[in-house]
């Protein structure tokens, strides 16, 4: 999975309880939200904060700004863009110094931080069938939506139809669980041969889907306290952690270093890599077969789902501009033609027959899994304050039980222990 979502919510905690809070008493009916369909009748420049667009797509997000810009004379956008991994400290630093640009790009683990903190402004969504219902709405509170998503991905199981074919066995399907996929890598790995059969991150990102696959939660309903100390919480932990030296490199062969998998895979020595579907394109030339397939399951089936929202700053001069450019760049039929012919993770949009050609665009021939998987999606666990350290937490006492310096037990008893104590409020 891609290393660079451990480090999603950034440590934004402490930055965000310096800034204001809507009011207790507010409702959406006395939220006064920002309409994208209001006029800007003078000229106008607003910024806009990105990472989303790094890494090969600054010249499409150029593409977009540019159509906007010429249907809307008047409004200027000024973009940044910043690599991932140093997006979070950025965002921290502009809350913290009332820099925020007007437009800001956030991840779904960011927005109740960003929300319960006043960071936001409310928006009056044109259409909201536009969306997707379920991604739209988990960027809402009480109603009233206070960002839009801008894109969705799904995590899936890359595999390499050439090591299957060589040890002989049989290409996943939707109906493998757990302990088939376990046979299969056990049959695929040659570790004489530096061949590997399963590669899984052990991480927070992996940790709370597997603990729905095996029929546990990761919070209570309160979201007050952890629930992943449970027996359901120690099969998952297990699942992931007792891999590692199996079918999986130890963390002395460089397992968890920074896009290790990825490579492995790329070089043609892992049979099974659960990651995301934004590596389409980077795997596109490896010099082997390779497919996907959903995720395989235990007690039920789950499947991670990441997705990118653009906010409008609640302190920003030009609200409707950037409601205005918040939208189109979250709904224009120019972005949706970009997205899908680059790969560029999946549009937001709700109308099937502008996605349906992402199905025919090559490898993955399988690209159908990427939909299929958004059928059973379990969200990342999400809280208003500590989300950062909880993510942090989880990691750390995993890697811990990985090591061997804990039995799973220790670790995730370690773990509740501390989360409790930053979330319980």
């Amino acid at each position: 999975m891609r290393n660079k979502r451990k480090a999603a919510a950034g440590a934004l905690g402490v930055i965000l309880m310096l800034t204001g809070c809507a009011t207790a008493s507010e409702t959406p009916e006395t939220i006064d939200a920002i309409s994208p369909d209001a006029e800007v009748d003078e000229a106008v420049t607003i910024t806009y904060t990105n990472f989303i667009s790094n890494g090969g797509n600054e010249e499409n997000l150029d593409k977009i700004v540019q159509a906007f810009q010429a249907e809307n004379p008047n409004i200027t956008v000024e973009v940044t863009t910043l690599p991932y991994g140093d997006y979070g400290t950025a965002l921290q630093t502009d809350i913290a110094a009332g820099t925020l640009s007007d437009v800001f790009d956030m991840e779904y683990s960011n927005y109740q931080e960003l929300q319960a903190n006043g960071v936001l402004a409310p928006i009056a969504v044109s259409n909201p069938s536009v969306y997707k219902q379920g991604l739209l709405s988990a960027y809402s509170t009480d109603g009233v939506s206070y960002a839009i998503p801008s894109a969705f991905s799904t995590v899936v199981l890359f595999y390499n139809k050439d090591l299957f074919d060589a040890a002989g066995v049989d290409y996943p399907t939707e109906s493998w669980t757990w302990e088939d996929q376990k046979a299969a890598g056990l049959k695929i790995t040659n570790q004489s041969a530096d061949i590997w059969g399963h590669h899984q991150p052990v991480q927070f990102w992996e940790y709370y889907k597997v603990l729905a696959q095996a029929g546990g939660q990761f919070l209570s309903d309160d979201r007050k306290s952890v629930a992943f100390n449970s027996p359901e919480g120690i099969e998952a932990a297990k699942w992931l952690v007792e891999k590692s030296g199996t079918t999986m490199p130890t963390i002395e062969q460089g397992q968890g270093t920074p896009d290790f998998d990825s490579n492995l895979f790329k070089d043609g020595k892992l049979g099974m890599l659960h990651t995301g579907i934004w590596m389409f394109g980077a795997f596109a030339d490896a010099p082997f077969n390779w497919d996907i397939a959903v995720e395989p399951g235990n007690k039920t089936n789950a499947h991670s789902a990441f997705s990118n929202a653009v906010g409008v700053n609640s302190n920003s001069a030009n609200k409707v501009a950037a409601a205005k450019w918040a939208e189109y760049l979250t709904s224009s039929d120019i972005m949706v033609d970009l997205r899908l012919a680059a790969g560029w993770e999946l549009p937001p949009i709700s109308d099937e027959a502008k996605l349906a050609t992402y199905l025919t665009m090559g490898t993955p021939a399988n690209r159908k899994a990427v939909f299929d998987a958004m059928n059973e999606v379990v969200m990342p666990p999400a809280v208003a304050v500590g989300q950062s350290e909880m993510q942090d937490i989880v990691g750390r006492e995993l890697v811990e039980a990985q090591a061997g310096r804990k039995t799973v037990e220790e670790a995730l008893a370690t773990a509740e222990a501390e989360i409790n104590a930053i979330i319980g409020g």
